[in-house]
């Protein structure tokens, strides 16, 4: 049976479609169809390649295909995201941004990250999502999920986002701010980063709670547990409205009186990874953090428990 993937770039980056049309001809070449959107088909000018397949809507684009390929920066990333988690397929980054921390491979890594494809080499790691749930006065009036964070944040610049914090079911805090982050730990080197959030290691399960610009003694970043239910409540007697932004892509308006609900999502992002390289070496490459002067200790093994207390105890 045929594989097919389906590759995402941005249409209207010439860099990014440069690079396309030639992972277009490395897929195909090695016996692997490619399902393209529409837009991304005409500035590829591939419509009528044997091999190229263009879905005639968005929401089919990624049926049938076993992978998803993203030519990109983390935002290019995230919008291939929305594809394979749709139907629960793994996602592979080309990082052709600038930090890129969703990215497993880079531009230079192309005829090597082809043969990965081709040859099915590579593990797939799940990644924690959020579900989100903006109700007004009891009734729903939206819904959405989030790979990296879920924002709150005031609508207009010259006024504050007056909210109340509710962690599983009981207040917590009311703040004056520019907006709330609540973050997985795949967004934690990302908006909650920028905004005094801490790093989390992709493998701990976790929700971050990161007040932007907050008004108030108590609004330092937290981390609570991956069950946690949380809530952003916007008094209804504040003068601005807000507005809800899921990974910076999809947004909703929220009006005075608006409650934001979110827990764990149920469907996980599937990451492919190439090598099984740390998340430290990650984090020190993509923020070029200074190692100078480490020499380690030479020895990578876990230590043994010294059950006697005495020497001799760890070989």
């Amino acid at each position: 049976m045929t594989r097919r993937i389906l590759l995402v770039a941005h249409p209207r980056r010439p860099e990014a479609l440069a690079v396309a049309k030639g992972v277009v001809e490395r897929l195909t070449h090695v016996g692997i169809d490619v399902s393209l959107q529409a837009d991304e088909a005409d500035a590829l000018d591939l419509k009528d390649s044997a091999r190229v397949h263009v879905a005639s809507k968005e929401e089919q684009v990624a049926e049938g295909c076993d992978l998803v390929v993203v030519l990109g920066g983390d935002g290019t990333i995230l919008r291939g995201a929305e594809f394979a988690r749709r139907v629960d397929v793994p996602l592979l980054g080309v990082n052709l941004g600038h930090v890129g921390f969703l990215a497993e491979a880079e531009r230079d890594d192309l005829d090597a990250t082809v043969e990965h494809i081709a040859n099915k080499d590579y593990d797939v790691e799940e990644r924690m999502t959020l579900h989100v749930d903006a109700k007004l006065r009891g009734e729903l009036i939206a819904s959405s999920w989030a790979l990296n964070e879920v924002t709150v944040e005031k609508a207009a610049r010259e006024r504050m986002l007056e909210c109340t914090i509710e962690v599983d079911g009981r207040p917590l805090s009311s703040w004056g701010c520019d907006g709330v982050i609540v973050s997985t730990p795949t967004g934690s080197t990302a908006y909650a980063f920028s905004a005094g959030g801490p790093v989390v290691w992709p493998r701990v399960e976790a929700m971050l709670l990161v007040p932007s610009a907050a008004h108030a003694l108590f609004a330092r970043p937290l981390v609570l547990g991956p069950d946690t239910h949380l809530a952003v409540e916007i008094k209804a007697a504040a003068e601005g409205a807000g507005v809800m932004w899921c990974d910076g892509r999809r947004h909703v308006d929220l009006p005075p009186g608006a409650r934001i609900e979110v827990r764990r999502g149920l469907r996980p992002v599937r990451l492919a990874r190439l090598t099984s390289a740390p998340f430290t070496d990650r984090l020190v490459a993509k923020f070029d953090l200074s190692v100078a002067g480490w020499r380690g200790n030479g020895d990578t093994t876990p230590p043994v428990d010294d059950v006697d207390g005495g020497e001799g105890a760890r070989p």
